[in-house]
């Protein structure tokens, strides 16, 4: 197939990841490519070149520190961006389309092409992607939520044809059947208020192990006046590591925190804590019920450092070999990618014989007929 991805914008497709929708774009379009698909990813300016890359504009996300460019300007250079790629697609040879890009414009301009396209819902609704989606009249277009809850949390705007749960690669998060000797808890994640480190800081002390953290600093006010001031020789934030550091620390630790603000859609980080064999402490948000068993986690009443502490003693007694074996069940890329191209060929099939034969012409689509909210799950009838 030759495919098209739309990234987007804001971070780099590339490593060090600045967080899971980056780490899921990236292994999409590697994972597609090792199969033997023509992929091309349009993507922002310094994403890796060698996943395909058609880079569309340069990383829109504002700089902090040190910035002088008005804050209107990435708005829409983004805008720009999408416009233009959307009109270029018009009029290229891709037999289907994969939006990545949480932008309003790729959805409403989906009835504009002529090869079928499919949009992965990764966030709750804001305000931008719910009005382009509303605007979205695209028939031989699909909605995919990456989990029953983001399905849900969507249901008011759109039906989620699809959930498919991500998947991460089993192989870059290796089984530690043992913790490292000195204990310790891990953090990691993007470091901004919504992920709720301050309260994993607390946690930890209540347990009293040290915890290691691990991510950027994406938001300096939080860091410099809820993190900064709480960190010691019990709270460590070892900076934003590569993924083979990164997978050692995790891989190390007696417990992973998860600690979200909102309704997180997914969680890949905890589907790694699990692929390390990492027992999980979680507060019970969105997807991560989804994920978790009580072989493998223990949920937290959400906001409550008490309850977190809690979860954590108590995950400190499950075994890690269920850890993997529930991250092999429910979290394995390859099955993730294996949905995702039975859809897409679902898709093209469905297309009318003129789209399929001529590009440029006016085409009509059949609508999807797949059943709305059939979960394509990896091994199982089940999320959670």
């Amino acid at each position: 197939m030759r495919i098209g991805i739309i990234a987007h914008l804001k971070h780099p497709i590339a490593e060090p990841f600045a967080g899971g929708l980056e780490m899921h774009t990236h292994l999409l379009a590697r994972s597609l490519r090792d199969r033997g698909h023509a992929v091309t990813l349009f993507a922002s300016s310094k994403s890796e070149p060698e996943i395909g890359l058609e880079a569309i504009c340069a990383e829109t996300a504002i700089q902090a520190v040190g910035t002088t460019e008005a804050t209107d300007v990435p708005f829409f250079r983004e805008h720009h961006a999408y416009l233009s790629l959307m009109n270029d697609l018009r009029h290229r040879n891709f037999d289907i389309i994969h939006n990545n890009s949480l932008h309003y414009l790729p959805v409403a301009m989906a009835d504009s092409l002529p090869m079928p396209m499919v949009t992965t819902l990764h966030t709750p609704p804001f305000c931008w992607l719910e009005s382009g989606i509303r605007l979205c009249t695209g028939r031989n277009h699909n909605f995919v939520a990456v989990s029953r809850s983001v399905a849900g949390l969507w249901k008011h705007v759109t039906q989620s044809d699809t959930v498919i749960w991500n998947g991460i690669d089993l192989q870059k998060f290796a089984f530690h059947p043992q913790p490292d000797a000195d204990p310790y808890l891990v953090w990691y994640g993007r470091i901004v208020p919504e992920k709720g480190l301050h309260l994993a800081i607390e946690a930890a002390r209540q347990v009293g192990l040290p915890l290691k953290i691990a991510g950027p600093i994406l938001d300096e006010d939080y860091y410099r006046t809820n993190i900064a001031p709480a960190l010691g020789e019990d709270a460590i934030h070892v900076g934003h590591l590569a993924h083979q550091e990164l997978a050692r620390l995790v891989g190390g630790a007696q417990a992973f925190l998860c600690t979200p603000m909102w309704d997180e859609p997914y969680g890949l980080v905890v589907a790694e804590a699990l692929a390390s064999g990492v027992p999980v402490a979680a507060f019970a948000r969105g997807a991560i019920p989804e994920i978790l068993d009580a072989t493998c986690g223990v949920l937290a009443t959400p906001d409550d450092v008490a309850s977190l502490a809690h979860a954590v003693l108590s995950a400190l007694t499950l075994d890690r070999r269920a850890c993997r074996t529930r991250a092999e069940d429910m979290c394995d890329a390859d099955h993730m990618v294996d949905h995702y191209e039975a859809l897409y060929q679902r898709q093209i099939d469905q297309a009318t014989p003129p789209a399929r034969a001529d590009r440029t012409a006016s085409i009509h689509l059949v609508p999807s007929t797949l059943p709305t909210h059939t979960p394509l799950v990896a091994r199982s009838a089940s999320h959670g």
